[in-house]
């Protein structure tokens, strides 16, 4: 009987490797328990990760901040 496919789980706290090669640093700033799962679980919310979510605030401040 063939054995399922499965993947090995990801290390808690660790960003899947990026897939185009492009090279990543690690960005390290504390938060508050609080916010780090509201900000967690809204980003799960909208079916995204955290680093998608960071990313994107960070362009619409961007857009907001040259006007």
């Amino acid at each position: 009987m063939a054995t399922p496919n499965i993947p090995a789980p990801r290390p808690k706290g660790k960003e899947k490797p990026p897939s185009s090669g492009v090279h990543t640093e690690t960005l390290n700033f504390k938060v508050t328990s609080a916010f780090k799962k509201e900000f967690k679980g809204y980003a799960v919310s909208q079916g995204m990760t955290m680093v998608e979510l960071l990313k994107e605030g960070f362009e619409l401040s961007k857009q907001t901040r040259k006007q």
